[in-house]
């Protein structure tokens, strides 16, 4: 007997679980027949449409059959006993909260503009057409904005038609690995530098060449014997170093490029963040060379939560992007794309940009003085002057594993270089963006403590 009863859960469901179950169990064994329809409306006082509805379903998912002038049956070549292993309720994974995050790329939760952002939403959400597909290199408009704002502040040569809106950084090198496949089985990048990089293209079946970063930059004779025609370089703030190429040096790359009709993929992902002088024009804009794929983002100086990147890429590729992924669209929520083609449109972004330089320098100078004043000579500063970290390394000798441990006990976190690139030492990140002005004193100084307990003393 079946038990009905009034719920939130409709009779036909009710007993299609019930006879689904007693199938699953063998209760009921393969080619049994089932009462008819008004048998079991009369047994159990349903209507007969409750009861085909049951049975529909049942039917629908294999679980009986129906024989003309016979009714319904158990179907004969159902799977039964079925094998029910009883599954184990895990805790979800829950990240620490930690008092004090250094983490190197983060922003502080009241810097994102959310009234605008909210605002600006709205007006858009409107004009959205959600019954139809969009563009799939991304919104005409938001692509327009991006050329404009690019030609003035990075000094890009480029029309709408070579930008791809993507979603996020390893999404912009999957699409370029994937356009170049059939170009370059290998790619040259400098060393050290970023991980995701190094693992897109190695996941495209690229060989890795990894050509030395110097004092002004990639090493240029070792690119000219390794052969490659396809070169990822960071050159207005090398990653993770902040080696800046001088001009000189990135003619010289140009020049490269062209006399081995070879590419540069050139990464750009904090031009927006330098506080000691005004960004470096892009290697993009020089001489219209039409070699270099330009790489840019929304994350350093936006937000890294809406997922929004960007590629220019030369003239020839175009056609090329178009043929290979004419299959697919850009991964950026539509209404995010609107909102921030106006954002951009009504001038809110240089507004913007303008705002992060000031208050993050700010913050820059307030860690720069924090290190200074609670962990004195014990760290040199290596890198500084943009982004939202400094990189510190150690004067000291530093038991590493008492201090990975102290800190956990403190709830402070850190991160080394080696934990997002090729820097395989113990160089250190103090990311300040995701601090609050008055919070980077304080947590300087709590980190300090912890430092100088690591230190070895011989």
């Amino acid at each position: 007997m079946y038990k009905l009863q009034k719920s939130s859960t409709a009779l036909y469901i009710q007993l299609y679980t019930q006879i689904k179950e007693d199938i699953k169990n063998n209760i009921l064994a393969s080619g049994v027949k089932l009462p008819s329809i008004r048998k079991m409306s009369n047994d159990y006082k349903i209507s007969k449409t409750t009861v085909e509805s049951a049975y529909s379903q049942l039917y629908a998912e294999g679980y009986i059959e129906s024989l003309p002038q016979s009714g319904y049956f158990v179907s004969k070549d159902i799977v039964q006993n079925f094998n029910t292993q009883e599954i184990k309720e895990e805790k979800p994974l829950v990240s620490k909260e930690y008092k004090y995050n250094f983490y190197q790329a983060r922003h502080s939760k009241d810097i994102f503009p959310k009234k605008l952002w909210a605002k600006l939403h709205n007006k858009v959400i409107n004009s959205i057409n959600f019954g139809s597909y969009p563009n799939k290199q991304g919104t005409l408009g938001l692509r327009k904005e991006l050329a404009k704002y690019l030609s003035t502040s990075r000094a890009l040569i480029c029309e709408e038609e070579q930008i791809i809106i993507c979603s996020g950084f390893s999404d912009s090198m999957f699409i370029i690995a994937t356009i170049l496949k059939e170009f370059s089985s290998s790619i040259a990048i400098e060393y050290p530098g970023y991980k995701v990089v190094e693992r897109v293209f190695k996941l495209q079946n690229y060989s890795i060449d990894n050509i030395a970063i110097l004092k002004e930059g990639i090493d240029l004779k070792s690119l000219e014997k390794s052969n490659n025609k396809l070169l990822y370089v960071t050159p207005s703030h090398q990653y993770p170093t902040g080696i800046t190429i001088p001009i000189s040096n990135r003619i010289k790359l140009i020049s490269w490029a062209m006399k081995n009709n070879a590419y540069i993929i050139e990464d750009d992902y904090d031009s927006e963040l330098s506080y000691n002088n005004r960004p470096i024009p892009s290697l993009q804009g020089i001489n219209n060379n039409q070699r270099v794929i330009y790489s840019g983002t929304f994350s350093k100086a936006l937000s890294p939560a809406l997922r929004v990147s960007y590629i220019v890429l030369p003239k020839e590729l175009v056609s090329i992007y178009k043929e290979i992924f004419q299959f697919s669209y850009s991964g950026v929520p539509l209404d995010t794309q609107k909102t921030l083609e106006v954002f951009m449109k009504e001038g809110h972004w240089e507004k913007h940009i303008r705002k992060m330089r000031t208050l993050n320098k700010r913050k820059h100078d307030l860690m720069k003085k924090a290190i200074k004043s609670y962990l004195k000579n014990s760290v040199k500063i290596v890198r500084e002057g943009s982004g939202l970290a400094l990189l510190i390394k150690a004067c000291v000798e530093i038991d590493w594993e008492k201090l990975n441990r102290l800190l956990e006990e403190e709830s402070i976190k850190i991160y080394s270089t080696k934990s997002d690139s090729t820097l395989d030492d113990n160089t250190i990140y103090l990311g300040f963006g995701c601090f609050k002005e008055e919070e980077i004193l304080k947590a300087v100084e709590a980190f300090s403590k912890v430092w100088y307990k690591s230190i070895l003393t011989s």
